[in-house]
């Protein structure tokens, strides 16, 4: 079955991920919706950042703290995903998270 629901900039999404290949990330887990609204109210793909609770820190990887958890935003990970591959929405992360997110995304593709 489809998910339906609208998806949100800021939305934690529960995706599967696999299959995978090499270094990508792999199972299902929540993943970060980073594309903005306009696009996802008119396409049936998202862009999304994994999360993990493992790994180490690195410039491209924002801490956060989601549904009693703590962990990473991996934005090194971005994936292009079909509605397809999500299992259900989980919540959204807090404005803060959102803004180190979208300002991580701003200085990584800097020109």
């Amino acid at each position: 079955m489809t998910f339906r629901a609208p998806v949100r900039l800021g939305d934690v999404l529960l995706v599967a991920l696999d299959p995978a290949i090499g270094s990508e990330i792999r199972k299902t887990r929540p993943c970060l919706v980073v594309s903005p609204d306009e696009m996802n109210r008119h396409l049936d793909t998202f862009i999304v950042a994994p999360m993990s609770t493992g790994g180490r820190p690195w410039p491209t990887r924002v801490p956060c703290r989601f549904d009693g958890v703590e962990g990473h935003v991996v934005l090194d990970q971005l994936r292009t995903v079909d509605r397809g591959r999500i299992v259900r929405n989980l919540g959204s992360i807090p404005d803060e998270t959102r803004t180190e997110v979208l300002g991580v995304l701003g200085r990584m593709f800097a020109a």
